[in-house]
């Protein structure tokens, strides 16, 4: 196991490395910051000032050295916009884009595995062929415009929630968290809903081909055989074995819905790590764009790291060692 964590780790730095370089050259290469952070009307001794404040008068890639030589010190850079520490910038983001990203999660688990479950164990039925069908409108719906359409009901003609912001929280250890107040929980039904519609068809289509594949294994018809009851022959001996691929997938897909969930949070104006990258990218904020990038691949690396020990303990033929 410790061989193990330590190639992860070592496999780790060097994806950081290579995504920072990717996008310290990339953002350089768009534009030149200063061009929007200082009035048009400023005069060529200001622009220059501007310059060499903000360290753009040196080469790339002395640059680039610097901003890794801080790094390794836990130092990403200050914000050109905002003039604070990016990574402090980011984690006060955090909490708000992970609140939803779980909501997410946990709501599409919560309703595609009894979905999936239920067209597995009936696909000629009805119902199942109208779930399926809701799936392929969860695949095929863009985002934006979900999320328009669910404001457009739910805010303007219904009244019945908010359609933007994060409403009143809660701080419980030093965080704020929506979904332990009412209005908060309001705010983010939303937005939850929208981010989980593609995750909702995604476990729908997982589960019920992982029922069907499984109802024709030996143990299980061996289980029928025996006279074992329908509920247990269904919750013990498939349900356990269909959780091996959608506890992986969705374990990965929740560092995606981190990662892309800007949509979702530019749409309904919720202050997260998607609504502050975009507003980054528009003003060529190239540390706050460099950090957030590098905290989602730590992010990516982490979750993409218990979802393996996860699958080891779900499936005992695994062993990591021998990866």
């Amino acid at each position: 196991m410790s061989v193990y964590l330590l190639r992860r780790l070592i496999q780790a730095l060097g994806v950081v490395f290579a995504m920072s370089l990717i996008v310290f050259i990339g953002v350089f290469a768009i534009g030149d910051p200063v061009e929007i952070l200082i009035s048009p009307d400023a005069d060529q001794i200001e622009r220059e000032r501007a310059v060499r404040a903000l360290g753009l008068d040196l080469p790339l890639w002395q640059q680039y050295l610097i901003f890794l030589g801080k790094a390794v010190q836990g130092d990403l850079g200050r914000s050109f916009v905002f003039n604070e520490p990016a990574l402090s910038l980011i984690l006060q983001k955090m909490p708000a884009t992970l609140e939803l990203a779980l909501v997410a999660t946990i709501g599409a688990i919560i309703i595609g595995l009894p979905l999936g479950l239920y067209a597995g164990l009936r696909p000629n039925s009805a119902g199942s062929k109208v779930i399926m069908a809701g799936s392929i409108l969860g695949f095929s719906l863009p985002t934006f415009w979900v999320g328009l359409m669910l404001i457009m009901l739910f805010a303007v003609q219904l009244g019945w929630l908010p359609s933007t912001g994060r409403g009143e929280t809660v701080e419980v250890l030093g965080t704020h968290w929506s979904f332990l107040t009412w209005n908060g929980l309001s705010h983010l039904l939303m937005p939850a809903l929208n981010l989980a519609l593609f995750k909702i068809s995604l476990v729908i289509r997982l589960t019920r081909a992982g029922v069907r594949e499984t109802m024709l294994m030996d143990y299980v018809k061996f289980a029928r055989a025996k006279g074992l009851s329908p509920f247990r022959v269904t919750f013990v001996h498939v349900f356990k074995n269909i959780l091996i691929p959608v506890v992986t997938v969705t374990g990965l897909e929740f560092g995606s819905t981190i990662a892309f969930s800007v949509v979702t949070e530019s749409i309904f104006a919720w202050p997260g790590m998607g609504k502050l990258i975009i507003d980054s990218i528009n003003v060529l904020d190239r540390p706050v764009i460099v950090a957030y990038l590098m905290v989602i691949v730590l992010m990516f690396i982490t979750i993409n790291l218990i979802v393996d020990l996860t699958y080891s303990v779900l499936d005992p033929r695994v062993r990591l060692e021998g990866k």
